[in-house]
């Protein structure tokens, strides 16, 4: 039963256990940067691990293993392949604009299937999914890698071990769980309020079963806020200040369900204080304008296979005016 975390985290800091819960058993791994020194500011490095081929496996729960005091943010994706051959890789796609930077390299192979997994900030706490939900991951899936990712804020001088402890179980759950993430391009202009927003059309042929979301914006965010959208008639997946500890939080209607020809919609409120123009981007300077929905399907369906939604944002993409949006609660989806 111990195989796969073996033989995934050989070369890394790690221990493994096992666990009997309701008759199935549990594997516990601590998946670990392995002892980096970040070099420069707003560094983004990776580490993948191969998984299993033999034994499907299905991830339960997230331990975080991280500070807010030397990370922006925390990253766990799934990958076909990873993006590098090499043990620990700089991986921030923006970043390799300064002088300091080696060229980055992307997050898994642009060939392959990429689908977030998980997502940690600003000291946010465990996150367990629901009874008999777990992602499915290894034997003959599209994730053979997890890739970690972590935003470093500033270089560090002692070795860094920054990770996750996941938890895992090779018998098989009724729901299988993935992410959806709405995310957003443009610009705030100084000293403005603006809201960043973008809306997609589920053209597949799934229903999907939204129980948390998760927000993501840098300090000029106010709100973010998600929605399911329905004709005229618009559902609230989740709100909450992207000043709060950035976890998964439970949805707004457990029962909602997303189906083919309905729309996600999201906005980022953001006030900008500064006298400079502020983008979109990889670094703290910058800002970001993300939505997730973890989700489930039942077992034996599909989950999504475009897991990304975007948009150009302010000022060349709104709600009303680019996406056709009618009815939109304006104020409700600024507001906490």
């Amino acid at each position: 039963m111990l195989n796969w975390v073996v033989f995934i985290f050989a070369l890394n800091y790690h221990y493994a256990l096992t666990m009997s819960v309701k008759s199935s058993i549990y594997e516990i791994t601590q998946l670990n940067m392995p002892g980096v020194r970040p070099d420069h500011n707003e560094q983004y490095l990776c580490k993948a691990i191969k998984l299993d081929r033999t034994n499907v496996h299905y991830i339960t729960k997230f331990q975080p293993q991280i500070s807010m005091s030397r990370a922006h943010h925390m990253l766990l994706f799934g990958c076909d392949f990873p993006g590098s051959d090499e043990d620990v890789w700089d991986c921030g796609e923006m970043t390799s604009q300064s002088d300091t930077a080696s060229p980055s390299l992307p997050v898994c192979d642009p060939s392959g299937k990429t689908s977030i997994i998980y997502g940690w900030a600003r000291d946010a706490p465990a996150l367990t999914l629901p009874v008999g939900t777990g992602f499915k991951v290894a034997g003959n899936t599209e994730v053979q890698y997890l890739v970690l990712q972590v935003h470093y804020m500033h270089p560090l001088q002692e070795a860094d071990y920054s990770g996750v402890t996941l938890t895992s179980t090779t018998t098989p759950m009724p729901n299988l769980a993935g992410v959806l993430l709405i995310a957003t391009d443009g610009m705030i202009k100084a000293n403005s309020k603006e809201n960043f927003e973008a809306a997609c059309l589920i053209d597949e042929d799934v229903e999907i079963h939204p129980f948390a979301f998760r927000v993501h914006a840098h300090d000029r965010g106010i709100v973010v806020s998600g929605f399911k959208v329905h004709g005229n008639r618009w559902d609230l997946i989740g709100k909450k200040s992207p000043k709060e500890p950035q976890m998964f939080y439970p949805v707004n209607n457990t029962d909602m369900v997303i189906r083919k020809n309905d729309i996600v919609a999201a906005r980022c409120t953001m006030e900008n204080t500064e006298d400079r123009d502020i983008k979109i981007g990889a670094t703290g300077d910058d800002e970001m304008c993300n939505f997730y929905i973890m989700y489930f399907v039942r077992n034996g369906s599909s989950i999504l296979k475009d897991n990304t939604c975007t948009s150009a944002g302010p000022p060349n993409y709104y709600w009303g005016r680019d996406g056709g949006l009618k009815n939109i609660p304006e104020k409700f989806a600024s507001s906490l």
